[in-house]
């Protein structure tokens, strides 16, 4: 057990075998492995090369995975289905549900494409798709979204936290408006999950991949649905495993599981499963308030020290919409040159863009991360940014 891993530096370098090459600070992107979940990984690969499939076993085993994820979730065992990443558990909703004609969609065009596309394909449908508009990147309120709800609304889409900016929506808000007026609630989990609890009193339907703040492997995902909106969802996929088929006998009538299981059509990744399992364990164990409260003190430790620098920010300073993502740029030194330096001097840290085509570094640290890592960061930006100062300061003639 490791409730405090940044205790003991030989124990986070144990855990987290990446501190001893890197500052990993890119978590949103895609983490790197903690050694647990590798020895997980590699252990059912081993089983698979050296043993005939035990497959009670391995039911047993994605039993158990289902039933962590659960608490993480703070959902019932049921509720879980494995369905790789966060588009395919998206996908199950967007081509689950019964649409008509005149019904329509809310949802954000600059989320990460994957929670976007699902839902404007709904288009050749017939569904009308109404695309919010914050006055700030990612700042989805609850007044916004009450005000795109009309008597057609049927589903609400939308990010728990926006890939770019790092937004954190009030889930909790949304999701209790979006009931009062009837619609469902759909989140995409993936920049919040592992990292902060999910307010799931109002949420129908939730997907997230478990690369990024989960810790786990890519291809793991997960898809929450409410047990009483299990009924009314098709599987997109129809397979021999989600479908009632007693010793593997197609019946004649389709009569599907009745749990998670309905939406798992069979051939699970079982050694991705169970990196699943034991990145889910791992963040069990230390606890997800005391995981926020470490990723929000090192976000705003790294905005403290920039701020002076003429660093710009497009980040949210409010603590209830801060997540683990900090966004920023300086407007004298070109993003690539501080990612480049960064990168020279083994930190990770993320490129994006805006629409308009400008660039933003992401940083993104998780629990395991340290303020010494945090100041390392500074330190090397200040260099950038000091050496861009002179440079101008010559061509000026002031030196």
């Amino acid at each position: 057990m490791i409730s405090d891993p940044v205790a003991n530096e030989e124990t986070r370098r144990r855990e987290f075998p990446i501190c001893a090459r890197k500052i990993y600070c890119a978590h949103a992107a895609d983490a790197p492995l903690p050694r647990r979940v590798a020895e997980a990984m590699r252990e059912s690969i081993e089983r698979a090369s050296t043993n005939e499939r035990q497959f009670e076993i391995e039911l047993g085993r994605i039993a158990t995975t289902r039933a962590a994820v659960a608490q993480l979730l703070g959902a019932t065992p049921a509720e879980i289905s494995f369905t790789g990443p966060t588009s395919s558990g998206l996908g199950v909703i967007a081509n689950g549900l019964e649409w008509r004609p005149d019904d329509e969609v809310v949802c954000y065009l600059e989320e990460y494409p994957a929670n976007v596309y699902p839902w404007l394909a709904l288009e050749r449908r017939g569904v009308k798709i109404v695309l919010l508009d914050p006055a700030r990147l990612g700042e989805i309120t609850p007044e916004l979204v009450g005000r795109a709800l009309t008597n057609q609304t049927k589903l609400v889409a939308l990010a728990t936290a926006n890939f770019c900016s790092g937004y954190r929506i009030d889930v909790a808000a949304i999701g209790a408006l979006c009931a009062e007026r009837g619609a469902f609630f759909c989140v995409d989990a993936i920049q919040t999950l592992g990292a902060f609890p999910v307010a799931l009193d109002h949420v129908d339907f939730l997907a997230a991949g478990a690369q990024k703040w989960m810790l786990g492997p890519s291809g793991a995902g997960i898809l929450f649905v409410r047990k009483s909106r299990r009924d009314l969802l098709n599987p997109a996929i129809i397979g021999g495993w989600n479908v009632q088929s007693p010793n593997f006998i197609a019946q004649r009538e389709i009569t599907y599981a009745v749990d998670g299981q309905k939406f798992e059509p069979g051939a699970y990744n079982h050694s991705a499963i169970a990196g699943l399992r034991a990145a889910v364990e791992l963040l069990l164990e230390t606890s997800l308030p005391q995981i926020s409260t470490k990723i929000l003190s090192l976000t705003r430790a790294l905005r403290e020290q920039l701020g002076p620098m003429g660093f710009e920010f497009l980040s949210p300073t409010s603590e209830a919409n801060r997540s683990g993502i900090l966004t920023f740029r300086h407007p004298k030194v070109a993003t690539a040159k501080l990612l480049d330096l960064l990168s020279q001097n083994d930190v990770v840290v993320s490129l994006r863009f805006s629409r308009a085509g400008s660039s933003w570094l992401r940083v993104s640290p998780h629990f395991y991360n340290t303020l010494a890592e945090v100041e390392r960061v500074v330190e090397l930006l200040n260099r950038a940014v000091s050496a861009q100062a002179i440079s101008l300061a010559a061509r000026n003639g002031c030196v």
